[in-house]
C-alpha cells in the first residue's frame, strides 16, 4: 500500500495571539498561548486524515517537545521510522498569530536538523510511494546533503514532492537544482517562486517546469483564498479558484494543501481536482487553531458539497431573475 513519508523537520509550535506585531524594544501581552505540534506534523495530519497511510521520517528528540511529537503522531496513527535521538530535543518555532490571522516565526531547530539515520530510509520505501522533502530541511548544512543522497538513490518510482518553504533563499542554488531534478510535484506561493527564479507570476512558474524539473509533473501554485494555479507538463495553467471563509489562523494552511493534495492523487483524483479538494482542506483548516488542523475526508467531501449546493442555488436564484 502506498504511503507518503516526509523527511521534514517535526516541530513543536509555541503560538502566541497578539494584537500586532511588537515594536522594535517594545512589550505586548498575548491574548492566548498554546503549545501544539507544528511543521512537517502539518502535511502529515493532512495527509493521514485524508485517507493516505503516512510516516514521520524525519529525527525527533528527546525531551519535553520530542515526547510530545511522538505521543501526538501515534495518535493519529502516523508511524515515526527512526529512533529518538538521545543527547537533544526537537526544535521549536515561536508564532505570532495577529488579528488577520496572519501569522510570523521564530524557529529553532532541535533533532529534526540532524540526518543520523537517512541512510537506511532508502530500503523503507517502495515503488508508488510519496517522498516529501521541505526546504527547511535543505536550509539545515548538517542534513542537507544526507537528503539529496537519500533522493538521488531512490526507485524512480517513489514520486517526491517538494515544499520550498519560507525559508529557501537559505538553500544553497546547487541543492536547489539537485532537489528540482528529482521531484515530481511542487507546492510553492508566489514568494517561494520569485526567490526560486527571480519573477514572481505564472511564467516563472511555467520556466521552472520546463527548464529544471526534468521529471516533473506539475507544480501547483498556492494563492490563499485566491486559490492556486496548476501547472501541469504539457497543458496551458489551469486556475482553480479557493473559497472564502472566516480564518483565525493561517499557519500550516499550505502544508495542510499540500497533504491533501498528495491524499486526493492517491485517492484517483485528476491533478485539477486534488487541487480543488486541497483548497477545501485548507480553507477548513484556517477556521481552526493550530497547524496540524486538517479536516478529515468526509469533512472535506461535506464542506465541497455544502458549497456546490451553495453556488447551484445562486444560479437559480439568478436564471429566475
Amino acid at each position: 500500500m502506498a504511503r507518503l513519508v516526509h523527511l521534514g523537520g517535526a516541530v513543536m509550535d509555541y503560538v502566541y495571539r497578539v494584537p500586532a506585531l511588537p515594536e522594535r524594544a517594545a512589550e505586548l501581552m498575548a491574548a492566548s498561548f498554546a503549545r501544539l505540534p507544528g511543521g512537517a506534523v502539518n502535511m502529515m495530519v493532512a495527509a493521514r486524515r485524508t485517507g493516505l497511510a503516512t510516516a514521520c521520517g524525519g529525527h525527533l528528540g528527546t525531551g519535553p517537545d520530542g515526547d510530545a511529537l511522538r505521543a501526538f503522531l501515534s495518535a493519529e496513527s502516523i508511524e515515526v521510522l527512526l529512533p529518538p535521538l538521545a543527547d537533544i530535543d526537537s526544535g521549536n518555532c515561536t508564532v505570532l498569530v495577529t488579528p488577520d490571522a496572519e501569522r510570523s516565526f521564530i524557529s529553532w531547530p532541535g533533532a529534526e536538523a540532524r540526518a543520523d539515520g537517512f541512510a537506511g530510509l532508502a530500503d523503507r520505501l517502495s515503488a508508488g510511494d510519496w517522498l516529501a522533502v521541505s526546504g527547511y530541511v535543505l536550509s539545515y548544512p548538517a542534513c542537507r546533503e544526507a537528503i539529496l543522497a537519500l533522493v538521488e538513490t531512490l526507485d524512480p518510482d517513489v514520486r517526491v514532492i517538494f515544499d520550498p518553504a519560507p525559508v529557501i533563499a537559505d538553500v544553497p542554488a546547487e541543492a536547489l537544482e539537485r532537489i528540482l531534478a528529482r521531484t515530481h510535484w511542487m507546492s510553492a506561493n508566489m514568494r517561494e517562486i520569485a526567490i526560486i527564479s527571480g519573477a514572481a507570476d505564472l511564467d516563472a512558474a511555467a520556466g521552472i517546469l520546463a527548464r529544471r524539473m526534468p521529471v516533473a509533473e506539475g507544480i501547483v501554485l498556492r494563492d490563499g483564498e485566491k486559490g492556486a494555479h496548476l501547472l501541469a507538463r504539457g497543458a496551458a495553467p489551469v486556475a482553480v479558484p479557493g473559497f472564502t471563509v472566516d480564518a483565525i489562523d493561517t499557519n500550516g494552511a499550505g502544508d495542510t494543501h499540500l497533504g491533501a493534495f498528495v491524499g486526493a492523487l492517491a485517492r484517483g483524483l485528476s491533478p485539477v481536482e486534488a487541487v480543488r479538494y486541497a483548497n477545501a482542506a485548507s480553507a477548513v483548516s484556517v477556521t481552526r487553531a493550530g497547524g496540524a488542523s486538517g479536516p478529515s475526508h468526509e469533512e472535506i467531501i461535506r464542506f465541497l458539497s455544502h458549497r456546490d449546493q451553495g453556488r447551484q442555488r445562486t444560479g437559480a436564484t439568478k436564471t429566475a431573475h
